[in-house]
């Protein structure tokens, strides 16, 4: 949401948002261990081909990528310590999106990354005026299974997530 003006009901707050040349998919070559009972290590590809595609919910349209919302250089893996952090930028600062973005992101990955896995999503520094309490809201697990029982939240999600 980057040049854009305020949403009242059907206007759009980025009526006219910048899109970015999305990077090639790169094919994964390592197939060194082929045992099956062997647990295959995940990295910042990996965790960036299953959250890239995420539609944006204002501009269903266009993926988290193409807005440059999310980069594969906002993923951070710690395979070893089981932990995921993933650093958003909302395309204004004023964005009335950034909680729904955020609990898509944490929704995705819980369902396709191990349980062993903690997850941690938060907006970059600087980039929206709610910053402390958006980050305060995807940080709470109690706020964030609220969130994923309301069910237009959920039916929001779910279409962000169709591909």
């Amino acid at each position: 949401m980057r040049s854009g003006e305020k949403k009242m009901d059907s206007v759009l707050i980025n009526e006219n948002p910048i899109i970015y040349p999305k990077r090639p998919r790169r094919v994964r070559t390592d197939q060194s261990n082929t045992d099956e009972f062997s647990v295959d290590p995940i990295d910042q590809l990996e965790i960036f081909d299953r959250i890239r595609d995420i539609r944006d919910p204002e501009h269903p349209k266009l993926s988290l990528e193409d807005l440059n919302i999310l980069t594969e250089e906002s993923v951070e893996v710690d395979d070893d310590k089981s932990y995921v952090r993933i650093t958003f930028t909302p395309t204004l600062p004023h964005c009335h999106l950034p909680t729904p973005i955020g609990l898509c992101l944490l929704a995705k990955l819980a369902q396709s990354l191990p349980a062993r896995f903690k997850v941690d999503v938060r907006v970059a520094p600087g980039s929206h005026d709610k910053e402390k309490t958006v980050n305060k809201q995807l940080g709470d697990k109690e706020r964030v299974a609220a969130g994923l029982e309301n069910p237009d939240l959920v039916a929001l999600l779910n279409k962000m997530m169709q591909v």
